[in-house]
């Protein structure tokens, strides 16, 4: 009990309070969700999510996180699990809305691709962290690609455009972190470029054109758009105040889509209003902020990239979330870190704010 306790007190509690925040908020948002379905199953489960992911948290802060940084095969072995998992889905998943996204164990799903992220993470930043003088070489930055292409390619024929995305964003902010040459990012970004177009031109589906078409073109009401124009509404019903919990009509009357997950913003911004808007702005800032001190404070690179990396996740999700929400960014399917309903994504972000733990106190 007592070196629990030591250990409770060192913790960085500046990151955990930001963080149960938000659960508040996306467990206010859920409930909402559940009123207007008579069925509070969702809700239920978040908690659950939540206490199984708290304490994973506070026992991954007992884990010394210099193992991963000294231990190659173990990254290669996880690196090697999370690829099983992946190309597993295609045989062994269920088919949901067109695609094979979780597995299903029992009443619950596990989706493969969050701890995935956090593997990629560890593994660029172990990459990385031993070639932090080598940058300068371009090789250096293809082998560190062909990391994360095999992960983005399983995920990308699931399918999962918007997952694909954060894997890729995932290692090019690292690079960016890590110190790559403008002339090497400039290559990439004109790879990026010829890929995209490849993409839309042979691989894309066409329900996953019509997304991005219908973002650009937003005047199928009652089709492709009617998302995203839901979601204007839900948004702008808000107003200053809010419309108050389970109050929102857009929510209770069922016409927004993904109210749970996707849009859950939306939820949060009819019922809470501008004002509640600002305040989880500023808690999530607040949040990437004392994750981005752990990256600067520490004194070595693979705590630094791996700290970073988890910003990079925040923010990319955190945006993309957003800018779907706002009609800024097609539909993708990019869940609110910490807000939206789903075990492997909180119970993923916990593990990573106890590895983060981890390397504060022992730093």
């Amino acid at each position: 009990m007592g070196i629990l306790t030591s250990q409770l007190r060192k913790l960085d509690w500046g990151i955990i309070i930001p963080a149960i925040l938000l659960v508040c908020f996306g467990l206010a948002g859920i409930w909402s969700t559940c009123v207007a379905k008579n069925n509070f199953s969702n809700f239920e489960k978040q908690i659950v999510f939540f206490v199984i992911g708290f304490l994973l948290m506070i026992l991954f802060s007992f884990f010394d996180y210099r193992i991963l940084r000294n231990n190659s095969y173990l990254i290669l072995i996880l690196y090697a699990i999370c690829l099983l998992m992946l190309a597993g889905l295609h045989f062994f998943a269920p088919v949901i809305r067109g695609t094979r996204g979780w597995y299903k164990v029992g009443i619950l799903s596990l989706d493969p691709i969050e701890p995935t992220k956090i593997v990629l993470v560890v593994l660029l930043a172990k990459y990385f962290s031993m070639r932090h003088v080598e940058m300068y070489k371009f090789r250096n930055i293809i082998f560190s690609g062909l990391y994360v292409l095999t992960p983005a390619l399983l995920v990308f024929i699931k399918p999962d455009l918007g997952g694909t995305m954060v894997l890729l964003l995932i290692w090019l902010g690292i690079l960016l972190v890590s110190g790559i040459k403008l002339k090497h990012f400039l290559i990439l970004s004109l790879c990026f470029l010829l890929v995209a177009g490849f993409a839309w031109g042979f691989l894309l589906h066409d329900y996953q054109k019509q997304r991005i078409t219908s973002f650009l073109f937003p005047y199928d009401y009652l089709g492709a758009s009617w998302s995203q124009n839901q979601t204007k509404i839900s948004i702008g019903s808000g107003q200053i105040l809010g419309q108050g919990m389970a109050k929102g009509s857009q929510v209770q009357y069922g016409f927004l889509p993904e109210p749970h997950t996707d849009f859950i913003f939306s939820v949060i911004a009819e019922e809470w209003g501008i004002i509640g808007v600002i305040f989880l702005f500023a808690i999530y800032g607040f949040l990437v902020w004392r994750v981005l001190k752990i990256a600067i404070m520490s004194k070595s690179n693979f705590p630094r990239l791996f700290a970073s990396g988890f910003a990079i996740i925040l923010t990319a999700q955190f945006f993309i979330n957003i800018g779907m929400n706002l009609s800024l960014l097609p539909v993708v399917g990019i869940y609110l870190p910490f807000i939206s309903y789903g075990g492997s994504g909180l119970i993923g972000n916990f593990i990573c704010l106890g590895i983060l733990q981890s390397i504060k106190i022992r730093r």
